[in-house]
């Protein structure tokens, strides 16, 4: 199997982590426009099989670097990205409350989303 590739589906709030056209794992998000431009990953998915390879981290890496080039934060609503983040704080610049607070409104509101 050849090392993951990242990519971004934009339209359906998905990154994936893809090798040999398979989708080894991938994170949910929505971008939040208000109070400032964010990336907010909601869920975290690794295919069992697949577990254990370090594509988790590559995915959480990859969002956190697709934020930067876009200049937009990164809401980590997803447990796994924040603890990710946590570890990584030279890669993850913290969310602020009132950012966290409107990714946690918009998800209230949109119930059905995830």
């Amino acid at each position: 199997m050849s090392d993951p590739e990242i990519r971004d589906d934009r339209e359906a709030g998905r990154l994936e982590a893809v090798a040999d056209g398979e989708v080894l794992g991938h994170i949910e998000y929505f971008v939040l426009d208000s109070p400032e431009q964010a990336l907010v990953p909601v869920h975290t998915v690794v295919e069992p099989a697949h577990e254990g390879k370090g594509i988790a981290g590559s995915l959480a890496r990859d969002l956190y670097a697709l934020a930067a080039r876009e200049r937009r934060a990164v809401a980590p609503l997803c447990p796994y990205v924040a603890k990710w983040a946590e570890r990584h704080p030279d890669e993850a610049p913290p969310a602020g409350e009132a950012l966290l607070n409107a990714a946690k409104h918009w998800l209230r509101a949109h119930p059905g989303r995830f």
